[in-house]
């Protein structure tokens, strides 16, 4: 049985688990979908004495029968490249072709996913990840999602401190400079900030936080890995993102009513595995502002092996999150 790992060639994350299987011996093969059709093949068929799909996934050197995937690890597979030659109108029919073909074979497939795409997909919108880690016990920032303007300055004028922190509801970058995608971080805003602009599209405002420390926690199959990140210069204590090389890290055990949370949150999204971000204030209160179904864990160096370990032993099968029974 292999496990089956879904990710981009450049992906280091991926690395450090893929050698950890190595390690144990445990039969594992890497892809990128992003390499059909040019460089893998698929050919599957499905009936009345086949009721699962039955076939095989071939790449240049290697190849697996759909029937011996034992669990996947869904990391970040790129996006399907396709024949140069196809008009504009034929690439866009066969990419959809492909991601319908090729992606929906794979994500029919009936074993241990770490985590489904479509698992994914769902927690990973933002109005729906706050709504539900609210039900589920945990604390959220207050919050307004807007496109009004005057909604927007009043909102941040009722706040503690006249100030609010913008960030993006979505993942997508709002254009290009010099051809690369421009990162959008978290940023201070005051009311007199909020120009009408804000009416051309939604915009989320949180109340902010005065921090101690912000927790990045790694859920993997309901066992918590958490660690303090403490900032280290102004443009961090914002949006930590902006300032790696300024951050310390100290590991510490999760407050047993947030790991409860934290537990049936992803039993709600059907996950074996998040990443999840709080902002901790001076009196010891836990906010949650964000909820990553694939996030990095791997910049925590302390967390960095035992992180490794938990997934590896979660693919091979070696554990099981009995709270997620969505597989």
């Amino acid at each position: 049985m292999t496990v089956l790992v879904l990710t981009r060639p450049d992906d280091a994350t991926a690395d450090l688990v893929i050698s950890e299987l190595n390690d144990r011996r445990v039969p594992v093969w890497r892809i990128d979908p992003g390499e059909f059709p040019e460089s893998l093949s698929v050919s599957a068929r499905i009936g009345a004495e086949l009721p699962n799909w039955c076939g095989t996934v071939q790449g240049q050197h290697q190849g697996t029968s759909l029937s011996h995937v034992r669990s996947v690890y869904y990391r970040r597979p790129s996006s399907f490249r396709l024949n140069s030659a196809l008009s504009e109108g034929d690439a866009r029919w066969a990419q959809s072709e492909a991601r319908a073909g090729f992606g929906g074979l794979l994500t029919s497939l009936d074993c241990l996913w770490v985590n489904h795409p479509h698992r994914n997909a769902a927690a990973g919108v933002g109005p729906a990840a706050l709504a539900t880690a609210s039900r589920c016990g945990l604390t959220v920032p207050e919050t307004l999602i807007t496109n009004v303007p005057a909604e927007a300055r009043a909102f941040i004028n009722g706040l503690p401190g006249g100030v609010a922190a913008y960030k993006a509801v979505g993942d997508a970058a709002p254009g290009d400079v010099d051809g690369w995608p421009q990162a959008l971080w978290t940023n201070k805003v005051h009311a007199a900030e909020v120009t009408d602009s804000v009416a051309l599209t939604a915009h989320q405002f949180q109340e902010w936080i005065p921090k101690a420390y912000e927790v990045r926690v790694s859920v993997v199959a309901g066992e918590m890995f958490a660690a303090e990140i403490h900032a280290g210069s102004d443009a961090s204590r914002i949006d930590f993102r902006r300032d790696y090389d300024s951050l310390t890290y100290q590991v510490r055990n999760v407050p047993e009513s947030t790991a409860d949370g934290l537990r049936s949150l992803l039993a709600a999204f059907g996950l074996h595995y998040a990443a999840l971000d709080f902002v901790v204030n001076d009196k010891g209160g836990w906010y949650l502002i964000d909820v990553n179904p694939n996030g990095q864990w791997a910049f925590v160096p302390e967390l960095r092996t035992p992180i490794t370990r938990a997934l590896a032993d979660l693919l091979e099968g070696r554990t099981h999150d009995h709270r997620s029974t969505i597989r």
